[in-house]
């Protein structure tokens, strides 16, 4: 997974920094109403659900919205929410991987059209692009003072660890994608809660370009993370250490 530690701290990072609590809100609203179609209203025998509920958690999202959502959800006359993906290449052949949440396809592939047009990027046909990312489980611990890591560590290996990132506040934990199902049972059955546990798409290496350029595709990335459909925006850039984005 040459490179992908880099990718992750950077993309925790800027999540941190620019991330609006009204689109995370948002993202996992939409990701409850296809759960609920799939599994049902409740959280104990739907475990897509109970994961939303437990990231709902951690970001701080009021008990009552998240109620209302399940039951909206549930009302058989609400809109159906789709999956949908894009895949796209911009400034010197940078890919992104955009994954979107949709009552309205027509609507949000226009949308993602647009952005790709206006800022010179192409869109790819569906599966031209996905062998360059692997599919992760990641999941966000915080880091608590009474925390034995090494046995800690050697518990969640039976889980599926694949790798551990660990600073100051918080723990950082890698599954293969087969394995974020086992992840999600080994950590509930150490009574340990995560902020966030999602499927994460990791470059397999990462490109090198200039600072400009950089500058140009996060522009790209932050002007389709605005988008409401959009959920996540995954990318094959390297940015280095010492890279400062303008404010």
């Amino acid at each position: 997974m040459s490179g992908h530690n880099k990718w992750s701290k950077i993309k925790r990072a800027k999540g941190a920094a620019d991330a609006k609590r009204s689109k995370q809100y948002s993202n996992i609203l939409k990701q409850v109403a296809i759960a609920v179609r799939e599994g049902g209203p409740d959280p104990d025998s739907n475990p897509r659900l109970r994961l939303l509920v437990q990231n709902a958690r951690g970001c701080n999202m009021p008990k009552d919205t998240l109620q209302r959502a399940i039951n909206k959800a549930n009302d058989k006359d609400a809109a159906a929410m789709q999956e949908l993906t894009f895949e796209c290449h911009v400034n010197h052949g940078i890919a992104l991987f955009i994954e979107a949440l949709s009552d309205n396809n027509n609507r949000t592939v226009a949308n993602v059209k647009a952005i790709m047009n206006k800022y010179g990027g192409t869109l790819e046909t569906n599966g031209s692009l996905s062998f360059l990312f692997d599919r992760k489980g990641v999941f966000v611990v915080p880091r608590k003072p009474d925390m034995d890591l090494e046995e800690l560590e050697m518990s969640l290996i039976d889980g599926g660890l694949e790798e551990m990132e660990v600073d100051d506040e918080y723990l950082t934990l890698y599954t293969a994608f087969e394995d974020f199902g086992n992840m999600v049972k080994m950590l509930e059955e150490l009574g340990i809660e995560c902020e966030s546990a999602e499927l994460q798409r990791i470059p397999n290496s990462t490109r090198q370009i200039d600072p400009e350029s950089i500058k140009k595709v996060l522009k790209v990335i932050s002007i389709l993370e605005e988008d409401d459909d959009v959920t996540n925006v995954y990318h094959d850039m390297e940015i280095p250490d010492d890279f400062e984005e303008d404010e």
